[in-house]
């Protein structure tokens, strides 16, 4: 079973999972196997600490795993769970309305190589444009720019329309491109 798991799609491991069978701790383990990375990387994002980016990541599996019904019609696996974590990141902010450490941020942008001045600097202001984005566009721009989801995934996820979201996008793009222009003028200037 363990060999053939991987070749199910996650409509069909969604079943398997909610069948309680024994394959429904295999399924979830391929379904975890399969979208984790993606999760994680948008709590740390959107979070911005570490340790809470984990807990709400860990809250959005269990989550998820409480919420298996076969009644419910799965049709967008990826999609669903990150509607799970959104909800749980925007829960979390609003209860801790804490911003992000530059250290927090470093650590869970780059590995452990170290990154020369330049790039500390290029990533300090990336963040820092990040941060002043509006939060609804700030999270629109991470889904698309950061975890590579397409409008329609974008527009699931946030249960909005593909237009609204192509607007939203395009907008937090110039804010971004906007807020980083003067700095990047001026680090070209110095070199």
């Amino acid at each position: 079973m363990k060999g053939k798991i991987e070749k199910y799609s996650d409509i069909e491991l969604f079943e398997l999972m909610c069948d309680n069978g024994k394959e429904a701790q295999i399924a979830f383990e391929e379904i975890y196997s399969r979208h984790s990375s993606r999760i994680h990387a948008y709590c740390l994002r959107f979070i911005g600490n570490k340790e809470e980016a984990q807990d709400v990541f860990q809250e959005t599996f269990i989550r998820f795993f409480q919420s298996k019904s076969l009644d419910r019609q799965m049709v967008n696996l990826p999609a669903y769970l990150l509607r799970i974590c959104r909800n749980l990141c925007i829960s979390s902010k609003k209860s801790e309305q804490n911003m992000v450490t530059y250290e927090d941020y470093m650590s869970s942008v780059t590995d452990s190589h170290e990154s020369t001045m330049e790039q500390n600097e290029l990533l300090a202001l990336v963040k820092m444009a990040l941060d002043l984005l509006p939060e609804d566009y700030r999270e629109i721009f991470v889904l698309r720019e950061y975890n590579g989801l397409s409008y329609s995934d974008i527009a699931e996820a946030l249960n909005d329309n593909v237009e609204s979201v192509k607007v939203r996008i395009f907008r937090a793009r110039q804010k971004v491109r906007t807020i980083l222009a003067p700095y990047l003028k001026e680090m070209q200037n110095t070199k």
